[in-house]
């Protein structure tokens, strides 16, 4: 087994999946984190995102979280190569486009396929610098590479494969059931020539017997003459960065046992449109902490904590937020002095007044009022990484927004907080990832156990970092461990290999043939 060679461009691979939240981007991870640890140079790359969780690089782009994370897994800094396309859906129809980490405009999904030309040449630009830095490139797809309504603007799997040569695997997820019609139909609707670059199939979630599946693997290598690279198990408590609210449905892990009445109940809104949504995870790696997401006033109204996080549409989401009677539990709360606490688009909604020309062409619209600020909503977007101190100790975190907002300190009783401000049990302020700072996020756990009447003290040495790596490292020895790495190996030096056979779609005449 030798390494890939770094002359010229580096070798690739790219990881596509049957379907959205197949494990894509665990797979990645995984296996950015396994050649890392091999003392592989190795980056992540995803050409085109969707996804309401993002983050600030060092460069100051804007990119997918989940790129983010990727690039941890290789022990580098982010940066916007890694993702140069980022779309962030405001609402059913309409998305906004981030390019190479910057703001381009809005687009709706017919619109936007007068871009794909351009956006496909800078993905492939993006994707050959990632390769003239490092020695290998780990690609991730973009929901499945089977949509044949979209594949002739396809930017992310088998056009961005086809365009730089890729080889490619197909991630499937068992939990889902039907893993092999998935893997034998998304390979069956593809065209020869992108079937010539999908080298085999990767099982995801599995957590059964063995000897059970092994018929399965051994019918979907005859039946596609590939082979299935990894049986890959059930792993508990990932919650890495994922992409987008649908996770929040499935199971994010387990949390650490509440201790009977000492127990700190964090409810957090789940908003139509939530976004950044992994600043919550730090808190769920705090012992004797209960985090849930809620959408009912019950819910709302029984936790020590109530959290609004970020929005992509600020005003949209405060009007469902009013809809469903939550605004009266928050000014209850307030009233009460129950802790309350927003961030991002969150703390917009927690203002006496937001102006919005911009997201929502809405104008002035009447806040929570429960802090005293105004919002106004600027055409050009804020990407930072700031640093503070609050309660004494030091605060690194990263903003994206376009909601500015001010505080109105004179006549009120409101102290700062962060870039925001705290009045009464109400805290708001713009700044993502605050909660990942150790000894900030227990210091803000034990004021707001003081304040909800809990008998609780934030325990000491939870190292969030610490826990992260010891999730990507669980992914490494996940591929080490179930994966055919020596068949990795060979893809990424040789490609996908030559005369690889072709399926034929079901209904179509003849068997398959060779190509």
């Amino acid at each position: 087994m030798t390494r890939p060679e770094s002359a010229g461009a580096a070798p690739a691979l790219l990881v596509t999946g049957t379907t959205s939240d197949a494990g894509k981007s665990v797979v990645a991870a995984g296996l950015c984190r396994w050649l890392a640890r091999q003392g592989v140079k190795v980056a992540p790359f995803k050409a085109q995102n969707m996804s309401l969780n993002s983050v600030v690089t060092p460069d100051g782009a804007e990119i997918g979280r989940a790129q983010a994370m990727q690039a941890a897994a290789s022990g580098i800094e982010p940066s916007a190569a890694m993702n140069p396309i980022l779309l962030k859906p405001g609402g059913d129809r309409s998305s906004q486009v981030v390019v190479r980490g910057r703001p381009t405009g809005e687009v709706d999904a017919v619109s936007y396929r007068a871009h794909k030309d351009r956006l496909r040449d800078i993905a492939v630009e993006s994707l050959a610098e990632l390769r003239s830095r490092y020695e290998v490139v780990i690609c991730e797809g973009a929901g499945s590479p089977a949509e044949i309504n979209l594949r002739s603007g396809d930017i992310a799997n088998m056009g961005l494969a086809r365009a730089a040569g890729l080889p490619v695997i197909v991630v499937g997820d068992i939990d889902r059931g039907g893993v092999f019609a998935g893997l034998h139909g998304t390979l069956a609707l593809l065209e020869p020539a992108d079937q010539a670059l999908v080298a085999g199939f990767v099982i995801n979630k599995f957590r059964g017997a063995p000897e059970l599946l092994e018929p399965g693997l051994r019918q979907l290598r005859e039946l596609t003459g590939r082979p299935v690279h990894g049986v890959l198990p059930w792993l508990d408590g990932l919650w890495l960065d994922v992409e987008d609210s649908l996770a929040l449905s499935a199971d994010r892990g387990p949390m650490p046992a509440p201790v009977g009445e000492q127990a700190l109940r964090v409810a957090v809104v789940r908003l139509p449109r939530i976004s950044n949504f992994t600043d919550i995870d730090a808190l769920t790696v705090e012992p004797g902490v209960d985090v849930r997401f809620v959408t009912t006033p019950h819910e709302l109204e029984d936790a020590d904590l109530a959290i609004l996080p970020g929005s992509r549409a600020t005003v949209a989401d405060l009007a469902w937020l009013r809809d469903r009677g939550l605004d009266s539990v928050l000014a209850h709360r307030a009233a009460n002095g129950r802790p309350v606490l927003g961030i991002c688009g969150g703390y917009q909604m927690l203002a006496r007044e937001i102006r919005d020309d911009v997201e929502s062409a809405a104008g002035v619209v009447r806040g929570l009022g429960l802090l005293p600020a105004r919002v106004a909503f600027a055409t050009e977007k804020t990407l930072a990484r700031p640093e503070g101190t609050c309660y004494g100790e030091r605060v690194a975190a990263y903003e994206i927004h376009h909601g500015q907002t001010e505080v109105v300190w004179a006549g009120s009783e409101a102290v700062p907080f962060l870039d925001g401000c705290r009045a009464g049990a109400v805290w708001g302020t713009t700044w993502h990832g605050a909660l990942e700072n150790d000894a900030f996020r227990r210091a803000f756990l034990a004021d707001v156990a003081g304040r909800a009447g809990r008998r609780f003290v934030a325990a000491g040495g939870t190292d969030f970092a610490a826990e992260r790596a010891a999730r990507l490292d669980a992914l490494g020895d996940m591929v080490e461990e179930h994966m055919d790495t020596d068949a990795i190996w060979r893809l990424l030096e040789s490609g996908a290999p030559s005369e690889l056979p072709v399926v034929a779609p079901a209904g179509t005449a003849g068997p398959a043939e060779t190509g």
